[in-house]
């Protein structure tokens, strides 16, 4: 590992000036950053120690709504209940990602801004255009079973790793960040770039600006949602597809449907053709598939990786025929 400075700002205009310094990287739970750290994958110059800051508060505002802050554990925010009652669906999806151990560690901000865990990027002696730009993407010819068949380029066909991301993304979450210029909040879809031909470049965040926390929108009573992770092993392991799925229902219609896909494209993909299909009608299992085919018109899958088409479409028609029969 690299020798790096390491600093621990007491409050967040502190941490806001030392995250703005060239080679400086947030340090939350660690979960991921000092993995990334052993393997030379990220060598910052500085590392700034973030997860003593008091942003761990899961508070519900005067409109129905929840703030969540950037430091809230995973174990914590998945057992709170408010979250549990509310929003199973994040709940839900928490508890699907990684370890008890890990989740007890792992951060509300950083799960949020985790890598991918695309083996090449992990790789420092492979070629990767995200970790170093240039030098080309052998996974599009090589392993790519785990990876991306939306929003993907020829740089890049990396997928996000998170679990949290695509509840977030379904339950239209906003993200707030603070930086030198001030205070911002950015909905998930504004938050993440796709690849395109600067897949180093993942966010819209800007130089020097923090991650403070998550903001809920309050929900319609009778609102339902729920979250579903294929994966290879039931114990511990990224999704190989994903999703979350939020519906409220006028008898057999769905006035309001919202669908979130993960494992299948560089961020937390909001499936909006589908629910423009779906959205105000009585949905059947037929109608779902034919939607979501129609969302994934625009997939690029590769040989190891093209069962994720129907795979996401099935779980998706089944996920939501299960909230259709009081399953949440």
């Amino acid at each position: 590992m690299r020798t790096f400075t390491y600093e621990r700002p007491t409050d967040l205009e502190q941490a806001v000036a030392l995250a703005g310094r060239s080679g400086a990287r947030l340090l939350g739970g660690g979960t991921n950053l000092v993995d990334l750290m052993k393997l030379g994958a990220e060598e910052p110059d500085i590392v700034v120690d973030v997860s003593h800051l008091p942003l761990t508060g899961v508070v519900r505002d005067d409109h129905g709504g929840v703030d969540v802050g950037a430091m809230v554990r995973n174990s914590d925010l998945a057992a709170d209940p408010v979250v549990r009652r509310y929003y199973p669906a994040l709940a839900e999806a928490l508890l699907a990602g990684a370890s008890g151990q890990l989740r007890n560690m792992a951060t509300t901000g950083g799960n949020l801004l985790q890598r991918t865990r695309c083996g090449y990027f992990m790789d420092v002696g492979k070629p990767c255009n995200k970790r170093d730009p240039g030098s080309g993407c052998p996974a599009r010819n090589g392993e790519h079973r785990m990876l991306g068949v939306l929003g993907t380029s020829t740089s890049c066909i990396a997928t996000h790793p998170s679990d949290m991301a695509v509840a977030l993304a379904a339950l239209d979450a906003e993200v707030d960040v603070q930086g030198p210029a001030g205070r911002r909040r950015l909905s998930l879809e504004e938050l993440y770039l796709l690849p395109g031909d600067t897949p180093q470049v993942e966010t819209t965040l800007r130089a020097g600006e923090v991650v403070t926390g998550i903001h809920l929108p309050p929900l319609v009573d009778g609102t339902r949602s729920t979250y579903r992770k294929v994966r290879d092993r039931a114990s511990y392991a990224f999704a190989v597809v994903s999703t979350a799925v939020l519906v409220r229902w006028d008898g057999p219609t769905a006035v309001d449907l919202r669908i979130a896909l993960g494992g299948v494209a560089p961020r937390p993909w909001r499936a909006r053709t589908a629910e423009a299909v779906l959205r105000g009608t009585a949905p059947t299992t037929d109608s779902v598939v034919d939607a979501l085919n129609a969302e994934f018109a625009a997939a690029d899958p590769l040989p190891d990786n093209a069962f994720k088409v129907p795979l996401t479409v099935r779980l998706v028609a089944d996920t939501l025929g299960g909230l259709a029969g009081g399953a949440r």
